[in-house]
């Protein structure tokens, strides 16, 4: 439930002075401390649309009040994206209306990453008419367009709801896109398929505006598949599917995951949550959220920084005796994920004898024209279902089996690769200082030349490796759990000339033994450097591994000469 209910068991409310407080609502805390607070007490984010159609769209960008602008438009998908030209060395020097411009990041929801042929061929076209061509698959399984004209966005609207997409709270403080394994309710291993959950999650609560006022995004992953291919360990609530003893298949409740300049790792409650609790028990936790969430800063506003204070007992307590009204069963930890890779990439047979088939673009950049020709191809080869992936890939659904090899042909020859190096496979990107108003540093062009220039120089290299570039501190492509974390910064080269370049981190991992990566005391290396020095690495990794030993293991263990 999303309400709190009085229980004598619940921990008493202390009312703090208001400059001392945090700006929760729970102790009575609702003065707006922060700009972003006031916006949202002035008018709820969702109401923006009606503006958008009414009156923006008609009149043209510099009709759009500020609040809206910079603020509101978000729960529809919306960013202002950075105007062309300026360099990363005026990121934070800059006010916000001299880096705008006067085009949209539109960002269209894709919960659990289920897409069909015809959805997926839409946003092709919708990126065609629209957006100059662009497309790129996220690592939370959206598809974000750019160049965006706010006179358009009714018209794309018209065309993504017709058939069945939004960018509803794509953005914004609420609840954002509910990832899912892209597998759910087909592959052969799975524990239990959480789609009916996501299902109802989204029809209950998401546009709604009981949960449409958080304290900053909420981020949600829910997944029965035991090669835990969600990323559950980093995000708000996550529930990993799991074999109770008594009970059978269920989920594991993990609660205060996230990354930025402040990484926190998700605990779990000890809890085992059936399937049809699973809506009640995600409202309760984001009900405490809303309700206990600190609003002041907008730094610490994130559920992690709740869970560091009050800890999974006192955040257990609170959710069983103040949301759901009734304890909540002890449960066992998830077992081991199966896999080294979590991304599903290649051929695998599904339960009912079919197969689906993973592919890897590079860093997640595709183009509008290529979305549609996918399309096509699944659909020729009897598929109408297809899935975003949190690893930038794609998958493509219900292949028959006379017709994989075929299906495997024509994704090549678009570029696309069923068994990919472990560089492509292993790449990912932010959108970086093309479009990205608070980065530093180019990365999607880098990290695909990257991929590139490694397959080159060391063909025979086979072993799981994770790099991540990231165009700032914000860790949006999740550098700090990578085996090579890169965040975007201006470092000096080799003349004291300031470049693009990145601060390495190493030995990052989710799943087994997951953990943030390692910094090594000045280890900078600048843009054109990049491709020896992770050749260099590697190489290392290679001379003085031990047997099976992953990269993470070796990067904790490794000198810093080794690093360097």
């Amino acid at each position: 439930m999303a309400t709190p209910q009085q229980s004598d068991s619940a921990a008493p409310r202390r009312k703090a002075s208001r400059h001392r407080g945090e700006g929760q609502w729970a102790v009575g805390h609702r003065t707006p401390l922060n700009g972003n607070e006031q916006f949202k007490k002035d008018d709820d984010g969702l109401n923006v649309r009606t503006r958008i159609e009414t009156i923006y769209s008609r009149r043209g960008f510099d009709s759009i009040d500020p609040n809206d602008l910079r603020g509101r438009m978000r729960w529809w998908g919306l960013y202002t994206q950075r105007k062309p030209g300026i360099d990363g060395g005026k990121t934070a020097i800059l006010e916000p209306e001299e880096l705008d411009d006067k085009f949209f990041m539109l960002r269209v929801r894709i919960d659990g990453g289920r897409l069909t042929a015809q959805q997926l061929r839409v946003i092709g076209e919708v990126s065609q008419e629209y957006a100059r061509g662009t497309a790129d698959v996220t690592d939370r399984q959206n598809i974000q367009l750019h160049w965006i004209r706010i006179e358009d966005v009714p018209a794309i609207w018209e065309k993504l709801e017709a058939v069945g997409l939004s960018t509803t709270e794509a953005c914004g403080d609420c609840p954002r896109v509910i990832i899912g394994s892209p597998v759910a309710g087909i592959a052969a291993d799975e524990i239990i398929d959480g789609t009916p959950a996501v299902d109802e999650i989204h029809e209950r609560y998401i546009g709604s505006k009981e949960f449409s006022n958080l304290p900053r995004k909420f981020k949600t992953a829910i997944s029965g598949s035991p090669v835990q291919d969600v990323v559950h360990e980093i995000n708000d609530i996550a529930f990993v599917g799991v074999e109770h003893p008594e009970h059978g298949p269920g989920f594991d409740l993990w609660v205060g995951g996230g990354l930025s300049t402040n990484p926190r790792l998700a605990e779990r409650l000890g809890t085992w949550v059936p399937l049809a609790e699973v809506p009640d028990v995600w409202a309760g936790v984001v009900g405490i959220f809303r309700d206990y969430g600190y609003r002041r800063l907008r730094t610490r506003a994130r559920l992690k920084f709740l869970m560091a204070d009050w800890g999974p007992e006192k955040f257990r307590r609170i959710l069983q005796d103040e949301y759901l009204g009734r304890e909540l069963l002890d449960g066992p930890p998830p077992a081991e994920p199966r896999s080294r890779w979590r991304d599903h990439i290649g051929v695998h047979r599904q339960q009912d004898g079919n197969f689906y088939v993973g592919f890897a673009p590079r860093v997640g950049r595709v183009d509008g024209a290529t979305l549609a020709k996918i399309a096509d191809l699944a659909a020729a080869h009897g598929s109408d279902r297809l899935r975003t992936t949190v690893e930038q890939k794609m998958i493509v659904l219900d292949v028959a089996e006379d017709q994989v090899d075929s299906l495997v042909s024509g994704l090549e020859s678009l570029d696309f690769q069923v068994r990919p190096s472990p560089f492509r496979r292993g790449t990912m990107a932010c959108t970086g200082i093309e479009f990205c108003k608070l980065a530093i540093v180019e990365t999607k062009a880098r990290g695909a030349a990257l991929i590139d220039e490694l397959e080159r120089r060391m063909p025979e290299f086979e072993e799981p490796v994770t790099i991540n570039l990231n165009g700032c501190p914000n860790a949006c492509a999740r550098i700090q759990t990578a085996d090579i974390g890169l965040k975007g910064q201006l470092v000096l080269d080799g003349d004291g000339n300031q470049v693009e370049g990145f601060q390495v981190h190493l030995g990052g991992s989710l799943g087994l033994q997951a953990g943030f990566g390692r910094k090594v005391r000045g280890l900078k290396v600048t843009a054109d450097e990049l491709p020896d020095y992770v050749e260099r690495v590697l190489t290392r990794f290679q001379e003085e591994r031990e047997q099976d030993e992953r990269f993470a293991a070796w990067a904790a263990r490794a000198s810093a000469e080794a690093l360097s």
